[in-house]
């Protein structure tokens, strides 16, 4: 890799030859400019206002501009000359533990090469130093002009080094934080945490960025005159969503995809149990019938207990303890078998009554035939 600043770390005494690298690389897609009537680049070209003519990179040098416009140059010799003892080093002031740095002060991050043989010793030695101390090391550099706040640290068996912000260029949080007071229940706190247990752990190595993926593809596609479908858009932003219902759902969702079951990997939720009234067991249970004597008998399907009601109106009370569905049937049952009998019973009595017509009948007509027998004999 190629370095970028070539100096020395001042560990003390000790001066430790390094290299600076960029432990970082930029992989965005860049786009140019074009010109929209006939695709032609759109360049810029670094012109003097005064008198028009376009310089080259030789022909331009620094300046500092006063508040009243005026300019003040300043040359590269001009910032040589500063008594900057970090120009050329990356000086440490202290030794801290890593957990007192605020992460809003991490900027760019770097590799630093032991730079010759003769530094391999002493920057094996601050590197063991720090790993045995469990710290990093707060250091002052100077690079791109200015200087600069850093943070060494051990990463795997190199030393890295990140640019750190100035104190006072962190600015506060101030009218960021929500300005309504909102209180969270236990229950929406216990959901978030078990939404955090589920989604759990991420290989950092299996983190890309999808946007890029989608942009390649959308120019591999123009190049080859095809044409992309959009994707749906996400219609869920920005619209007010019940908490308690979105945490479950997100539980749910990762359960799924780690491909858990509601109760874990290994523990099934079992089936919520179902309540039966005790009406309801009995009149599921239970089988009435008619005795010839118009009263009903429950027979239950357990013991094969019976039960005598009497039709009269002191059985009510015992009717009342059925279910609606028992109350129902055995009404049913009751005006049928009532509707059955009175039926019956006409018929039987129309019956009657036809027999004894026929037999009155047929005492008459025996009557009348004795009477003219005996009037023919005289």
């Amino acid at each position: 890799m190629r370095s970028i600043w070539n100096g020395a770390i001042s560990f003390g005494l000790v001066s430790i030859p390094i290299k600076l690298v960029n432990a970082t690389e930029n992989h965005s897609i860049s786009f140019r400019q074009v010109h929209l009537t006939d695709g032609g680049r759109i360049r810029y070209r670094k012109v003097c206002e005064l008198d028009g003519e376009e310089l080259t990179a030789s022909d331009i040098g620094k300046a500092y501009e006063e508040a009243d416009g005026s300019l003040i140059p300043i040359t590269d010799e001009d910032l040589g000359s500063l008594p900057l003892p970090t120009a050329k080093t990356i000086e440490i002031v202290a030794f801290v533990p890593a957990d007192t740095i605020d992460p809003l002060q991490m900027d760019a991050a770097y590799y630093l090469s032991a730079n010759g043989v003769p530094a391999a010793k002493p920057y094996t030695l601050l590197r063991e130093a720090l790993k045995r101390s469990q710290k990093v090391a707060l250091a002052k550099y100077a690079l791109r002009g200015r200087e600069r706040l850093g943070m060494l640290r051990v990463v795997d068996d190199v030393i890295a080094m990140h640019g750190l912000l100035w104190p006072d260029e962190i600015r506060a949080p101030e009218g960021v934080a929500p300005e309504a007071d909102v209180s969270v229940r236990d229950a929406e706190l216990d959901l978030a945490d078990a939404l955090m247990d589920t989604l759990g752990e991420v290989d950092m190595e299996s983190l890309h960025d999808d946007y890029r993926e989608a942009v390649e593809e959308l120019i591999a596609a123009k190049a080859s005159g095809e044409t992309l479908q959009p994707a749906a858009a996400d219609e869920s932003g920005g619209k007010v969503i019940d908490l308690l219902a979105a945490l479950e759902n997100s539980v749910r969702a990762a359960k799924e995809a780690r491909g858990e079951d509601e109760g874990g990997a290994d523990e099934k939720e079992a089936p919520p149990a179902k309540v039966t009234s005790i009406a309801d067991r009995k009149a599921a249970g239970s089988t009435t019938r008619k005795t010839p004597t118009g009263k009903s008998v429950s027979r239950t399907g357990s013991g094969g207990a019976r039960k005598a009601a009497s039709s009269s109106p002191k059985s009510s009370g015992a009717k009342k303890s059925t279910a609606s569905t028992g109350k129902a049937a055995a009404k049913k049952s009751a005006s049928g078998g009532r509707s059955g009998a009175k039926k019956t019973a006409s018929k039987t009595a129309t019956s009657r009554s036809a027999a004894a017509k026929k037999t009155t009948a047929a005492k008459k007509q025996g009557g009348t035939r004795t009477a003219s027998h005996k009037r023919a004999s005289a």
